[in-house]
């Protein structure tokens, strides 16, 4: 397994110098074993939708310890450590649901991600009805979580014993069609790249693992929700795949298109792209 891992870390070594990148891909996985360090929420109050029906739900403990997703997942990008959630360390009830930690979701989500309350929250409006964020929250059914972890690491910080389910990456406008069009050429499926609504860790994890486990593995785009934003560098977003998925595209690298003068003139654009957000010696 170690050797399977240093093959797949050699490999993404040579895939970022192919798109002219500069940060490795984290891979995200489930487990018992709890990581020795790293970022993870504050404990939160107990909440589901029973207790939300009988008005049990502690409001002001549940937003008190409030703590994104991606915020935790940017700690560990900067710092190269872990990021890790569980069913009591969850951050945010969209986060707990999205990693797979309870459901169904709590109603008042219904409304907040929608129009509001009148008098109580104000909505975010990312869809137009209470209805409508209800057949979202029923389509993505979050998989339950396997084991009591969900762990979020840099890909080099992985052990032997330790795999990832799936990879992601954080990247700019030219860095991210690089990517969406070698799962194009790696897969033949023209259609195999996704970009459906949903919060940042959603398609951070959520959707890939709902299209891993189908009959057709799919790549997801994400960073579009406006909440996520200030966890994302200025224009970046995330692209997450299966990690057979992510197998295969590694495999078709050195035949792809990223040998090309068309791609060495976009790789040309990267590199001017990093130097000009300082992000080159």
């Amino acid at each position: 397994m170690r050797q399977a891992m240093n093959d797949i870390q050699d490999q993404t070594r040579a895939l970022l110098d192919d798109l002219g990148h500069d940060e490795e891909p984290v891979g995200i996985f489930y487990t018992d074993a709890e990581p020795d360090e790293g970022f993870a929420p504050k404990p939160g109050v107990p909440f589901n939708i029973e207790m939300e029906a009988r008005n049990e739900i502690d409001w002001k403990g549940l937003w008190g310890n409030f703590s994104c997703v991606l915020g935790k997942v940017w700690l560990a990008r900067r710092q190269k450590k872990p990021a890790y959630f569980d069913a009591a360390r969850y951050g945010c009830p969209g986060g707990s649901f999205f990693l797979g930690f309870h459901k169904p979701q709590i109603h008042f989500l219904d409304h907040y991600i929608s129009l509001g309350i009148p008098n109580v929250t104000e909505g975010e409006f990312y869809l137009p009805s209470p209805q409508h964020v209800r057949a979202f929250f029923d389509a993505i059914d979050p998989r339950p979580a396997p084991a009591r972890f969900c762990v979020i690491k840099p890909l080099s910080l992985f052990t032997e014993d330790e795999t990832p389910e799936l990879v992601a990456f954080f990247a700019r406008g030219e860095v991210l069609l690089g990517l969406c069009q070698l799962a194009f050429f790696a897969t033949g499926d023209t259609d195999v790249v996704a970009m459906p609504f949903g919060a940042g860790c959603s398609n951070l994890v959520t959707w890939p693992l709902r299209h891993a486990g189908g009959e057709r593995p799919r790549a997801v785009v994400g960073g579009a929700d406006p909440s996520c934003r200030k966890y994302l560098k200025a224009d970046e977003m995330t692209f997450c795949v299966p990690l057979s998925m992510y197998r295969t595209m590694l495999a078709a690298r050195a035949d792809s298109f990223l040998k090309t003068k068309t791609w060495a003139g976009v790789r040309s654009k990267v590199l001017r792209s990093r130097k000009a957000w300082g992000e080159t010696e």
